[in-house]
């Protein structure tokens, strides 16, 4: 044998463990993206523990999914911090969002913003957008809306959809840049096209009310159509407010109430508080004051305003509940807290016809509700 040859085989034995290792992580995605998540392990398992980088990320991912594993987010933490000190972006991003939720780790919002910056300048565009998030927020970060801003547009340019509709709402607000309603619209247009719901149903109010787009109901609804098959609940909310005043559908109380029903369900108070008034009204479907009662309720506990006011009469008249003076002084002065100003009147009326031990017991009421839903 020659020394050229000899020199060639050894070079080749140098590069078989790396084509070996490609392969079998190769077969276990194979495997995984069959649903074979047992296969799956087999072939990643010994790759990750020998520091192969990739597979480090699939086992990370497969502890946090439960895939093929029982879910274990510390363990899922462990793999994705191995992954992501060999510089792999998306196990620096996973890496960031464990930190940003606490699974797995302690919460650390700093730590996350570190991860989730090592992510976005490889180009991650999900951790561009988290980024974005914090330093809108200014959590691990200074609050930065200009910062924000930069970081949802380098995704946004991408086509990252969740990414274009936070710079639309950006726009929307003035929030990082001077408000601008067709500039919101333009972003909220790019994400709607992508199947994202929440800029689905902006794009459908941009129509309903004209901001940055021409007026236009059919436009309007075909986008809340969209984003109500997707099961959002606000679209679902407009939905109904569409039949119940007939705009763009024939007008319909019982179907605004089957709309306002599925979001409510959700937990969506604005919608709630339409169920609430459809049964207290009986429009739509047989009156029933102990059911709109409880709807109320619902939203009133949600911190919304004119469900708490229309709760506090129901107690002042005794309809759909015992007549109680003390619970209608509570939600009358939350109801006043939150700029509904018949609430205050209201309130004076109940006030006069308590004792000074009832009025004491309907603030510490309402002293023990704020304590328990502080201030955002």
């Amino acid at each position: 044998m020659t020394a050229k040859f000899l020199l060639m085989l050894f070079l080749m034995s140098l590069h078989l463990p790396a084509v070996s290792w490609v392969g079998k992580h190769e077969e276990g995605y194979v495997a995984f993206q069959k649903g074979d998540y047992a296969k799956a392990l087999e072939k990643w398992k010994p790759l990750a523990e020998n520091g192969h980088a990739q597979a480090q990320l699939s086992l990370g991912t497969m502890y946090d999914k439960g895939q093929g594993v029982a879910q274990d987010y510390a363990e899922a933490a462990k793999w994705y911090r191995k992954a992501a000190d060999q510089d792999v972006g998306m196990a620096q991003h996973n890496l960031g969002r464990m930190y940003q939720a606490g699974r797995g780790v302690t919460q650390d919002f700093a730590e996350a913003a570190k991860w989730y910056l090592k992510a976005a300048d490889q180009g991650v565009l999900e951790a561009q957008e988290n980024l974005a998030v914090m330093y809108e927020r200014g959590q691990g970060v200074p609050q930065d809306p200009v910062q924000a801003v930069r970081l949802y547009r380098r995704a946004a340019e991408l086509g990252n959809a969740t990414a274009q509709y936070s710079l639309g709402v950006s726009y929307e607000n003035g929030l990082g840049v001077a408000p601008d309603a067709v500039e919101a619209a333009k972003w909220f247009a790019l994400a709607a096209a992508q199947g994202n719901p929440k800029a689905q149903y902006s794009l459908g109010v941009s129509y309903d009310l004209g901001k940055g787009l021409p007026q236009n109901d059919a436009e309007a609804f075909k986008w809340y159509r969209e984003a109500v098959r997707q099961g959002y609940a606000p679209a679902q909310y407009k939905f109904g407010a569409l039949y119940a005043s007939g705009r763009g559908v024939e007008k319909s109380p019982a179907q605004a109430l089957r709309w306002y029903l599925r979001s409510a369900k959700q937990g969506y108070a604005p919608a709630q508080h339409e169920v609430a008034g459809l049964y207290g009204s009986g429009q739509g479907v047989k009156q029933d004051l102990a059911e709109a009662a409880r709807w109320y309720r619902r939203a009133a506990q949600q911190g919304h305003v004119p469900a708490q006011y229309s709760l506090g009469l129901m107690y002042y008249n005794g309809q759909g509940v015992r007549q109680d003076n003390v619970q209608a002084h509570l939600w009358f002065s939350l109801a006043a807290e939150g700029g509904e100003m018949e609430a205050v009147s209201q309130r004076d009326v109940v006030t006069k016809l308590m004792s000074p031990e009832d009025i004491a017991k309907a603030e510490q009421l309402a002293s023990k509700w704020r304590a328990a839903r502080p201030a955002p």
